[in-house]
């Protein structure tokens, strides 16, 4: 996937359990792992997509099922947890919230209190930015209140507060990522802006905007997101790294309009198209303007974004002008 090889060599992890690994930014952690000589063990629903090749160990299991998740924990040695599976859909959150939060928070839960009992030195959790909700201006800070109002954000909030309290109950040394709308290649949801709007400029049809297109975004690479990833397990490892307890935000705190991010797909795709806007203001469980303050993480783990957005969409288009089979 074209990962940087030289990045953050020597991280301390032997053994890894990945949550969500066949997700966008899953897929891409699993792959630096591997590239980076760290064993990998990920979990799959029964039924789920089959075993990656290589330093890769696939055990089969519900994320809710705790019995099963201690004995990945135990049997494979694991000194690392990068929990990132989720429901990750806002629309599908808001038609179907119980199993949103069956998914999100039970399944934290579940995942932190394996973590607990097996006495796991590093977990990673994934937060999102969208757990601050309508009542602050951006850009977020750790340090303001979790608001959110609708039930995905709900959500991650929860699971967001569930992990810090595992750490000031237990002292379990977790960290929570908190970050904006990562792309890149292999993401496989066709309902979000950027492959949405990829997939649609390739086959030579208008990308749709559901909004006016004014709505303002923070995008960050998935590279740059592994990375921030990896360097903050690093730094769990490390007591006095002030990591443990800590919700980090990550972003590349430069936003940009969705409209000016479709126009930019567009023109990288290089099919002649231009967006179509059907909508009007901003759509019904979203937010107008989303950004956050990344100052954070970098002091604590020197970790910043270092592929632009132009760049990043051209590495993106590409991928899946190579993959197109990748959305259907």
């Amino acid at each position: 996937m074209g990962l940087r090889s030289a990045t953050l060599e020597g991280l301390g992890l032997r053994s890894a359990l990945v949550t969500g690994a066949s997700g966008l930014i899953g897929s891409w952690l699993v792959a630096a792992l591997v590239q980076r000589g760290v064993g990998v063990v990920i979990l799959r629903r029964p039924g789920g997509t089959s075993p990656r090749p290589g330093r890769v160990t696939t055990v089969e299991g519900e994320l809710t099922d705790e019995r099963a998740l201690v004995a990945a924990l135990a049997d494979h040695e694991v000194d690392t947890v990068f929990h990132l599976a989720a429901q990750s859909i806002v629309g599908s959150a808001r038609e179907a919230p119980t199993a949103t939060f069956e998914t999100n928070v039970r399944g934290t839960w579940t995942v932190l209190e394996a973590c607990r009992r097996h006495g796991t030195p590093r977990v990673v959790v994934a937060g999102s930015d969208k757990a601050y909700g309508p009542g602050h201006q951006p850009p977020y800070r750790e340090d303001q209140a979790l608001a959110p109002a609708f039930p995905y954000d709900v959500s991650k909030a929860c699971a967001d507060l569930l992990a810090r309290s595992y750490w000031n109950a237990y002292a379990l040394p977790v960290a929570v990522t908190r970050l904006t709308n990562v792309y890149g290649g292999a993401d496989r949801q066709p309902s979000r802006l950027i492959p949405a709007a990829v997939g649609a400029a390739l086959a030579g049809r208008p990308p749709i905007i559901r909004s006016d297109g004014t709505p303002q975004r923070d995008f960050l690479y998935v590279e740059d997101a592994v990375e921030a990833y990896l360097r903050i397990a690093q730094a769990l490892g490390d007591p006095h790294a002030g990591v443990r307890g800590q919700a980090l935000n990550g972003g590349s705190e430069q936003p940009c309009s969705v409209r000016a991010v479709v126009e930019l797909v567009c023109a990288l795709a290089g099919t002649g198209q231009e967006p179509d806007v059907q909508g009007s203001g901003t759509p019904p469980g979203e937010l107008e303007d989303q950004w956050v303050d990344a100052s954070r993480l970098r002091e604590l783990t020197g970790w910043r974004a270092h592929v632009g957005l132009e760049e990043g969409l051209r590495r993106t288009v590409e991928w899946y002008r190579a993959h197109p089979d990748a959305l259907c």
